[in-house]
């Protein structure tokens, strides 16, 4: 199985999203949407922009267990949960089941990845639906600000390059600390849950 990791530079609970049970990356990352399979691990690690605390210690970790469309996502009753509620608490502002499409025309909800007006922010539009695939785990570990240092027979796991990093060897010993740890699901708040909602433009 592969390990994708990758660096996050704004931990809102949006990508990933790591509520109701379920963690879900919908939005942000389409390479590793697009090429990870059912089995693989996906690790996502603070960066220098999440500050010195969590600057290279592990933010989350997941087995995805599940891959489906946005339209799938969009339409399961099992996510509805997902969708954004603007008016609702911090948690629903930042729900990720944001796409879908009607008559052949991609459609984006009023959301994190909208324009302050809650109108379609093209950018992160095509960026987020050039890969048309919802990655989906129950089997997580989600730190937020709670993140970790991992261990140092992991270390190698930990991103280097801009975009993402892959390992093909290391995913039973990474599996074996995961189960090890006392917590596993949702275990700590994103590091910036709680500032108020912020919408991001997808340049900055």
């Amino acid at each position: 199985m592969t390990i994708y990791s990758y660096k996050i530079p704004r931990d809102f609970g949006f990508a990933p999203n790591p509520f109701y049970s379920v963690c879900t990356l919908a939005t942000c990352k389409p390479g590793i949407r697009q090429k990870a399979v059912i089995g693989d691990w996906i690790l996502g690690f603070g960066s220098s922009a999440c500050g010195s605390k969590l600057s290279g210690k592990i933010i989350y970790a997941m087995k995805v267990e599940k891959k489906i469309t946005f339209d799938e996502y969009w339409q399961d009753t099992e996510y509805q949960v997902k969708k954004p509620v603007m008016n609702g608490s911090l948690k629903q502002n930042y729900g990720d089941n944001i796409y879908h499409t009607q008559n052949g025309e991609w459609l984006q909800d009023d959301s994190h990845h909208s324009l302050s007006d809650g109108s379609v922010n093209k950018y992160n539009l095509e960026k987020d639906t050039s890969s048309n695939n919802v990655l989906i785990s129950r089997t997580y570990w989600y730190f937020g600000k709670k993140a970790r240092a991992i261990p140092v027979k992991l270390k190698i796991l930990k991103p280097k390059c801009r975009n993402y990093c892959k390992n093909d060897t290391l995913d039973t010993e990474l599996e074996q600390w995961l189960k090890s740890l006392p917590e596993k699901g949702f275990i700590g708040e994103p590091a910036k849950f709680s500032e108020e909602f912020k919408r991001y433009d997808g340049k900055s």
